[in-house]
């Protein structure tokens, strides 16, 4: 028996917010799923080139109010990117908090509208360190 990946699920409160914060971050939607009998809406995003490792987010279209206000317990999506500078100095021009800045070129963390901790991790050798991240400071949980 092999297994084989298919995606990680996450909820979301505001579909459209959530699916600009992950546009934000190079996904795209590659599968929509309106159920009208079920009252939700599954959409399926992924890095291009890689749409057999999406990230699916579960929107209920009355609410959800049983989603917990810390997602914690789920753990975080990481993400490869070619530079970590780059990518956290576009999230932060629109208006992402980055809660662990890429102080050794290597690691940062952001959180997703709906409080999902998202991990990006520099391609290859660590970058330089270089300001303003090198004395920024870590912004809330991560």
């Amino acid at each position: 028996m092999s297994l084989k990946y298919l995606h990680t699920m996450v909820r979301v409160k505001d579909l459209e917010k959530s699916i600009a914060f992950y546009e934000l971050l190079g996904l795209k939607e590659t599968k929509r799923f309106d159920n009208e009998g079920g009252r939700f809406t599954l959409v399926f995003m992924a890095p291009p080139g890689q749409e057999e490792c999406p990230v699916e987010l579960t929107y209920n279209w009355d609410g959800d109010d049983a989603l917990p206000s810390d997602s914690r317990h789920f753990g975080h999506l990481a993400y490869r990117v070619p530079n970590i500078y780059d990518i956290c100095q576009h999230l932060m021009e629109n208006g992402v908090t980055i809660n662990r800045p890429p102080r050794d070129g290597h690691m940062a963390f952001v959180r997703s509208p709906d409080n999902i901790s998202i991990e990006l991790l520099q391609e290859g050798d660590n970058l330089a360190p270089a300001e303003p991240w090198s004395s920024m400071e870590n912004t809330g949980h991560w």
